[in-house]
């Protein structure tokens, strides 16, 4: 059975010439007064994210590296440190900014397990060959993970459609070959 993986989050971005990146998480608020911050993390489980150390942050088109110099659990989330940085001020001036890393830095994954990343802009196209849209993000829930289907050139309407990520059962085949995902989901479900 596939799953997802949201280890990656679901950006993808190239920054000038540096390799293909995706955001692992980004800066959030302040944290006390030496620099620390609250980490918020887009990888599952959370503290993944901690097994990384040198970023490249982005944030409004500016890159620059970064590298957390200490990070740990802390209540319900976590906070970290990144060298350089050591007062509440200069944290206010990298809050928001994402946390990337090279595509290549990744873990290996099983042959039926997807990054969502590598979802987000597949063509899903239903069993009877309907086209009914793009991936354009894909959403943690607490029952299973829903693929967010907007309408692109080509579709069958216009209609945005939340679909279940149920392999086996609504995802029948996914082809990064062919940036396709084939699903038995009728055009009027849930529109």
């Amino acid at each position: 059975m596939a799953r997802l993986s949201p280890t990656s989050g679901v950006s993808r971005s190239s920054v000038d010439k540096t390799p293909e990146l995706v955001s692992l998480g980004r800066i959030g608020s302040p944290y006390g007064v030496k620099g620390w911050f609250k980490l918020v993390s887009h990888t599952q489980p959370r503290e993944n994210i901690l097994l990384y150390k040198q970023f490249t942050g982005s944030l409004n088109g500016a890159c620059k590296a970064l590298v957390m110099d200490d990070a740990k659990p802390h209540g319900k989330g976590l906070i970290a440190h990144v060298v350089g940085f050591d007062t509440p001020e200069d944290i206010r001036l990298l809050t928001g900014m994402d946390l990337m890393v090279p595509l290549s830095e990744l873990p290996a994954l099983g042959a039926d397990d997807y990054y969502w990343h590598q979802l987000v802009g597949l063509q899903v196209t239903n069993a009877a060959g309907q086209m009914l849209g793009r991936i354009d993000c894909l959403l943690e829930t607490g029952a299973n993970d829903v693929m967010v289907v907007k309408p692109c050139e080509g579709s069958l309407d216009k209609h945005q459609r939340l679909i279940p990520w149920l392999p086996g059962q609504v995802i029948v085949e996914v082809d990064l070959g062919s940036d396709s995902v084939k699903v038995d989901w009728e055009a009027d479900y849930l529109i």
